[in-house]
């Protein structure tokens, strides 16, 4: 079997599981039934697969099983001493979890490939980035490149809000793509204080993939 896809875009210390699809019959975790007690079927199967592939991750760092709960905004509770990130899309799923040392934040994102929805890019773009995935679109087309930058804020949040405890919003960064590296760069607009007293976020950098059906993306927080 192939590595997961996300071990190609992190450091060694990160740990990635992937799933292609839900198994139907698998249960909710005990401890984690009241995350789910209102959601439908298929939502339910992809918190399920997610949460399983998160556990799987945790042990090899070494963990026992137990419940992942949700804390502020929805993002998942880690283990002392762990940071990590789980995404879910249609016939995907993925968690990346490492010890914090050398890295100390990690977010990942996947999508399905594709064209944005009609009315979505003015939503997820700032001054710049627009013409930013016009060149983009012209020197390498048919890529799903306005994917790819939402894919890579979702990621560049996800890293974001585990240091500072506060939202980012799809303005409040701009990208920068480098299509032949499949880096990109994040410039943040709003003050990154972080609650650990590291240096402040003013950018952060992260690595993206395009497969044939999906979109990845993920971010790396090193330690000062």
């Amino acid at each position: 079997m192939p590595p997961p896809t996300f071990a190609r875009l992190l450091p060694e210390t990160v740990v990635a599981v992937e799933a292609f699809g839900d198994p139907g019959t698998e249960p909710v975790f005990p401890g984690e039934e009241d995350l789910v007690a209102n959601a439908v079927e298929g939502r339910r199967r992809e918190f399920v697969t997610a949460r399983r592939c998160a556990r799987e991750a945790l042990a090899r760092l070494g963990h026992a099983p137990a419940p992942i709960r949700r804390g502020p905004k929805g993002s998942p509770v880690w283990p002392p001493g762990v940071a990590g990130s789980i995404t879910h899309c249609t016939g995907f799923r993925a968690a990346a979890v490492t010890p914090i040392g050398e890295i100390v934040s990690v977010g990942i994102d996947a999508e399905r490939a594709g064209p944005l929805p009609d009315g979505v890019q003015p939503l997820i773009t700032v001054p710049g980035e627009p013409e930013l995935l016009d060149r983009l679109t012209a020197a390498h087309p048919g890529r799903s490149w306005g994917t790819v930058l939402f894919s890579a804020k979702e990621s560049v949040y996800k890293a974001w809000f585990p240091l500072t405890g506060r939202w980012l919003g799809f303005e409040d960064a701009r990208l920068s793509i480098d299509p032949d590296a499949g880096t990109f760069r994040a410039d943040l607009l709003v003050p990154g204080t972080r609650r650990d007293g590291g240096a402040p976020l003013t950018e952060l950098n992260g690595r993206f993939l395009l497969g044939a059906d999906l979109v990845f993306t993920a971010v790396t927080v090193e330690a000062d």
